[in-house]
């Protein structure tokens, strides 16, 4: 069962213009660590099974967010062209680039990562959501989840999100702001807050006590 603040977005979503040849082309962004995977996945599944490119997989440990070239090479520029795009994943355990690997110009594909809303990514969305979590909470659920074996990498990539946001904000151009509650999402409008002629995005899962 599908949470109804999902169901609401998703409807939203497939009613945007096409932004990236016939896909419309969504950004999930956020910091390492809120969330933005698991509000993907199941975006992806409320949206009947959208493609979800992982931005983790364009990535590498020498490039954590030099990926932009070969996101427009491997995937903006064949959906502009109305055709299946193939990306080549990254091993993050045999630190290398794995085979091609396809996605399909779908009506809707979700980019989810850090970073995907770029400012060299933004004129092929056709919506930018933020998942909505302070840096420190985000960060620190982060290292949690990934033990102190990660411990070295999350120090370094700490650092390397803040250069990067402090140079390349996204939250200022999102539409929407996605917050995790106890029991699903809320959906707020973002400092942009352009997804047509309805305003009505405020909408939020669980019991009427957490509206």
């Amino acid at each position: 069962m599908h949470q109804p603040a999902l169901r609401q977005l998703a409807s939203r979503l497939r009613r945007l213009p096409p932004s990236c040849g016939p896909v419309r082309l969504i950004g999930v962004d956020g910091h390492a660590g809120s969330g933005k995977s698991t509000l993907a996945g199941r975006l992806a599944e409320a949206l009947g099974g959208a493609p979800v490119l992982r931005l983790d997989d364009l990535a590498s440990h020498d490039e954590l967010f030099a990926w932009t070239g070969r996101l427009l090479t491997q995937v903006v520029e064949p959906f502009g062209r109305g055709e299946t795009a193939h990306y080549a994943p990254y091993d993050w355990r045999a630190r290398r680039f794995g085979p091609p690997r396809p996605l399909p110009a779908a009506p809707v594909v979700l980019v989810e990562g850090v970073g995907a809303g770029r400012r060299a990514l933004r004129p092929f969305l056709a919506c930018l959501l933020w998942m909505d979590m302070p840096p420190e909470e985000a960060w620190a659920r982060g290292r949690s989840r990934d033990g102190e074996e990660q411990r070295e990498f999350w120090d370094g990539w700490v650092a390397a999100e803040i250069r990067h946001f402090a140079d390349d904000p996204s939250r200022p151009h999102a539409a929407l702001l996605v917050r995790q509650l106890m029991q699903g999402y809320e959906v707020l409008p973002g400092p942009v807050g352009d997804l047509g002629p309805h305003q009505d995005v405020t909408h939020r899962d669980g019991p009427p006590a957490m509206w």
